[in-house]
């Protein structure tokens, strides 16, 4: 996407929305000790350079629900079927998670059902007609221990020690 200027302020930004996605602009503002319209601006431009790709309400799938929860990793009958496999996971609402990996598997899933009857439906009726899986892998979990973001950490500063960065983001 081209050359951007990541600075101190920006981190900063970035850790209190990150931890509060509902806080408003004039407190990260004052956190920050900057205007409320230097804030508007910065986040604009976090969200023109794809840093911040939106904000969320996060429901609880138990709540909802969903009282099972499962990770499967999927072997391909060929790679190159990659993208028509995932084009079909796409379809099935209760999928709600798809990565590529490295590895044993060729891509790995989150999936949520209502309880395991559920789920052993789901597989047979959505997943094992999908032309391109060779078999899967399946991991209930038994319970969420925590899921946070990704931590906010320094870029490399430029060697002035001015506290732009010369990060490119794409």
């Amino acid at each position: 996407m081209g050359h951007h200027q990541i600075d101190k302020l920006d981190e900063k930004i970035l850790k209190l929305i990150s931890e509060n996605a509902r806080i408003p602009f004039l407190e990260v503002a004052r956190g920050c000790n900057v205007s409320g319209a230097a804030i508007h601006q910065r986040i604009q431009k976090l969200q023109n350079i794809g840093i911040i790709k939106g904000s969320e309400f996060i429901l609880d799938a138990t709540k909802i629900g969903y009282n099972t929860c499962a990770y499967m990793g999927i072997f391909l009958k060929d790679a190159n079927m990659f993208k028509s496999v995932v084009d079909e996971l796409y379809k099935i609402p209760e999928v709600v998670e798809c990565h590529y990996t490295t590895g044993e598997y060729a891509m790995f899933i989150k999936i949520y059902a209502k309880n395991n009857k559920d789920f052993l439906s789901i597989i047979h009726d959505k997943l094992q007609p999908i032309e391109g899986i060779s078999s899967t892998e399946t991991i209930i979990s038994l319970s969420e221990a925590f899921k946070r973001q990704a931590p906010i950490i320094s870029l490399d500063v430029d060697d002035d020690d001015t506290g732009e960065y010369d990060e490119e983001i794409e």
